[in-house]
């Protein structure tokens, strides 16, 4: 007769508690390092977005600045882009009122939420699997180097992970109770998870279907008033976005084109690509024992809810195939489906484990290996913060803004699509695109027409200021262009070209 299986992490209380302080406490304080650097270690286009939006929302009832900047911060938020609704930036423009404008406000914000999804996704992993299972896969969650980079900016992505794996919990507590408080709370949570993003309807979906359908025949979950009710609060506050962005105003249409390439699917290089983007995010060693973990799981709910996660995701992949094989951050969702399916290698490894450290030394031993390899990633993370200080740039960028006096006939190329120069310069300008976008442009079947574009762009215009130097060398027509202008101003890390006084050259 085999003996039941023991708990490493929980073989005291006293144990568990400390494993927990420690694992959740040094998540917290090594995304927290380094607090006050600016937000250009990761995807500074988007994190420079929500600054804007939220320094203009604050600006626009703030009477303690200059009036020029205060029109100039209101349309800087209005003019950007609004994909998904403005929930994180307007909790931040809240806070300026008693912080002042403090980037560091969001980094606080976005590394709670992390946190707060760590511990939904350890009682998620504990109610599928174990809790040593679940201290596994929080750790991996908490740690993964790309997690702790990506879960400190200023975008929606935090926020949106947060409340998502908060839904599968919910939801799972849900189908093995049939409680209506879960169903309300499943719902509720869900909804607003799609509602600040809506790709996270992948994986609220998929979790959800996972639950339901070993719990019920065909045609008996559509009669279970629970699931109409959760399926309302899950539908209900991004449908009414959608109908004001798109009905009402128009302008989400518009956000919405290009986000599927049907040519993509049949390009094996995208999805070499789609592959490298994952493994950039979620570590292919960890995404290969992930899906191992699928297999091996003995539990046929838990290999339902897996599977679920998983087609969720390879769903979400085809439908965005431009995105997620260019972006990375799009995968940030797949760190948590790793996490969880990393929990039946995870319990079968830890119960070994605790039957082999049998006496207190070698149980103190063994914790102390596990303290030393976590506390060693945590070092590297941190000396990798350090490594780079980007707050010099916010002078450079001020100093550009005040050589070209803040006019708004100014054409640039420059880095994320001129959002440093906007934040930082307070400077406006009509932005020349990169290479990149020259070739999406292409992939979606439209011609690039160097003459008509520059032309369009600067006829009326005074300055051509260029800051991205490398950009400048992989666009030689636009080089050689530009040197038949006479150079107006030039300094460290930037040139600005008299659009007006042409050399002949």
């Amino acid at each position: 007769m085999s003996q039941p299986a023991r708990s490493f992490f929980a073989s005291s209380r006293l144990t568990l508690v400390i494993t927990l302080v420690v694992l959740f406490g040094l998540g917290l304080g090594i995304r927290l390092f380094d607090l006050t650097d600016l937000p250009l270690d990761f995807h500074p286009t988007r994190q420079l977005l929500s600054a804007l939006k939220a320094r203009g929302m604050y600006y626009q009832s703030n009477p303690g600045v200059p009036d020029w900047q205060r029109k100039m911060a209101v349309q800087q938020w209005k003019t950007k882009a609004e994909v998904e609704p403005e929930v994180f930036e307007r909790l931040v423009a809240t806070t300026y009122r008693v912080t002042g404008v403090q980037l560091w406000v969001a980094r606080i914000y976005a590394s709670v939420f992390w946190i707060v999804g760590g511990i939904f996704l350890l009682l998620l992993i504990r109610d599928l699997v174990s809790i040593d299972a679940a201290i596994v896969g929080s750790a991996y969650f908490l740690f993964l180097p790309y997690a702790v980079v990506a879960s400190r900016s200023f975008q929606p992505d935090p926020l949106m992970v947060m409340l998502t794996v908060g839904f599968w919990w919910l939801v799972l507590r849900w189908s093995r109770t049939e409680k209506w408080s879960w169903a309300v709370l499943a719902g509720a949570v869900g909804g607003l998870a799609i509602f600040i993003k809506f790709v996270s309807a992948f994986f609220v979906i998929g979790a959800a279907v996972a639950c339901a359908l070993p719990l019920f025949k065909r045609g008996a979950l559509l009669r279970k008033p629970q699931v109409w009710v959760m399926t309302t609060l899950g539908i209900l506050p991004a449908g009414a976005y959608l109908f004001y962005g798109v009905v009402l105003h128009g302008f989400l249409g518009r956000q919405f084109g290009g986000r599927f390439i049907p040519a993509l699917l049949l390009s094996p290089l995208n999805y070499v690509q789609w592959a490298s983007m994952a493994d950039v995010a979620a570590g292919g060693l960890a995404i290969m024992l992930g899906l191992l973990g699928v297999v091996v799981a003995r539990d046929r709910g838990v290999r339902t809810f897996l599977i679920g996660l998983w087609a969720a995701y390879l769903l979400f992949g085809l439908v965005f195939d431009y995105h997620v094989a260019t972006h990375d951050y799009y995968h940030l969702p797949l760190i948590a489906i790793v996490a969880v399916s990393l929990a039946p290698l995870a319990d079968a490894v830890m119960s070994y484990l605790a039957q082999a450290t049998n006496r207190p030394l070698l149980r103190l031993l063994a914790l102390g290996s596990l303290l030393y390899g976590l506390l060693g990633v945590a070092w590297d993370i941190r000396a990798g913060l350090k490594a780079v200080d980007y707050r010099p740039q916010a002078a450079t960028w001020a100093q550009v803004g005040d050589v070209l006096g803040h006019a708004p006939n100014v054409v640039a190329l420059t880095q994320d699509y001129g959002s440093r120069l906007a934040y930082w310069g307070w400077q406006n300008a009509i932005i020349w695109p990169n290479s990149g976008d020259i070739d999406y442009h292409d992939v979606r079947g439209g011609s690039f027409k160097f003459p008509e574009l520059f032309a369009r762009l600067t006829t009326g215009n005074t300055y051509f200021l260029v800051t991205d130097f490398a950009e400048l060398e992989r666009q030689p027509e636009l080089k050689g262009r530009l040197a038949g202008f006479a150079i107006w101003a030039q300094g460290d890390g930037y040139t600005i070209y008299d659009l007006q006084k042409p050399t002949g050259q």
